[in-house]
């Protein structure tokens, strides 16, 4: 009887045990909260030029960043800040897209400047060596061939090419070599495109939703190989100019993502509010309810250990097991 006692506790602990669970995995598997964050797609209104492409549409689920700049478009002008939001695409650039999130997420992007400006077109960036050191244009070195070290392979994707408006990676010959470097497309790049290329192309993994015009913008500010900061005049030979004002990265960060049409902004109701109530309160009952379950268990198992030994005695030659219980004395 003593076994039978400090097995039933023991019984209830591994049938209690699975119930725990649920909460301990649920809480490893949380989200980011910026992916609970719908956009709305239609604020979003500088856009690029449309094309025929699956890029021009917003998918929902997609991560969304929020690049702050700071730039100065001629000569003449003042310092202009200005928002770019880019919609990444994770259903067909996975690997390049979380290598873009995670970047974004550490702060690498933060302070880092525009290095290299083709007017017609790409603005590039992501040069984490590529911060101002003092004043402007003083840098490291390495700017414009720097990187974290570590490298992604080269992810295509028939749906996406260098449209209007398309980031893209950096690379160099190596078409396994991109890092953190990637550029805007300020117009149409198709020449960047695997199919027309002999060396697999460049990958893109997303596309300005808004903000393209400060983008156009610091296209055309004056750069080293063409200073005078105007549009219609063009070194043919333009390919690796450097901003002469800086082109400022103030912050990039993760703010939500696309919701084209309002699913995660407006959930729909539940379809049966009575049984929502019901889960709640049993939510609410369940650890109350567990722990009461759990002492009740462990003090059976601390009582058990300490019954009154089982007597043996002897009656007529036949054995009888006594058990003492309250200084009674049972068959």
């Amino acid at each position: 009887m003593t076994r039978t006692a400090g097995t039933a506790p023991m019984l209830v602990l591994l049938l209690l045990l699975p119930l725990l669970v649920p909460s301990v995995s649920g809480a490893q598997d949380q989200q980011p909260l910026w992916r609970s964050t719908g956009l709305d797609p239609s604020l979003w209104t500088d856009r690029p030029e449309s094309e025929d492409s699956p890029m021009m549409e917003s998918y929902t689920g997609n991560a969304v960043i929020s690049m702050s700049v700071s730039y100065q478009e001629s000569h003449f002008s003042g310092r202009v800040e200005g928002v770019v939001v880019i919609e990444l695409f994770e259903q067909w650039a996975p690997i390049t897209t979380g290598n873009m999130i995670a970047h974004v997420e550490s702060g690498l992007y933060n302070g880092v400047f525009f290095h290299r400006v083709i007017d017609d077109f790409v603005t590039q960036s992501g040069d984490p060596t590529c911060k101002a050191l003092g004043a402007y244009p003083v840098t490291s070195p390495s700017c414009g061939s720097g990187g974290t070290g570590e490298t992604i392979p080269l992810e295509l994707d028939g749906n996406l090419s260098h449209v209007d408006g398309a980031i893209g990676m950096a690379r160099s010959a190596d078409p396994d070599s991109a890092d953190a470097q990637w550029y805007i497309a300020e117009t149409e790049a198709h020449n960047l495109d695997p199919e027309n290329r002999d060396d697999e192309g460049y990958a893109t993994f997303g596309i300005v939703r808004d903000g393209m015009s400060h983008i156009r913008a610091i296209a055309v500010t004056p750069t080293s190989d063409d200073p005078t900061g105007i549009e219609e005049i063009q070194n043919p030979a333009s390919s690796a100019g450097r901003p002469i004002y800086q082109v400022e990265i103030l912050s990039m960060e993760m703010i939500g993502v696309a919701d084209p049409y309002g699913l995660i902004r407006n959930p729909p109701e539940p379809v049966d509010s009575q049984s929502s109530v019901v889960s709640s309160v049993v939510r609410v009952i369940t650890f109350p309810l567990l722990s009461i379950l759990i002492v009740a268990a462990v003090v059976g198992v601390f009582r058990a250990r300490t019954d009154k030994p089982v007597l043996i005695a002897q009656d007529d030659g036949i054995l009888v097991a006594e058990l003492v219980i309250d200084g009674q004395m049972t068959e």
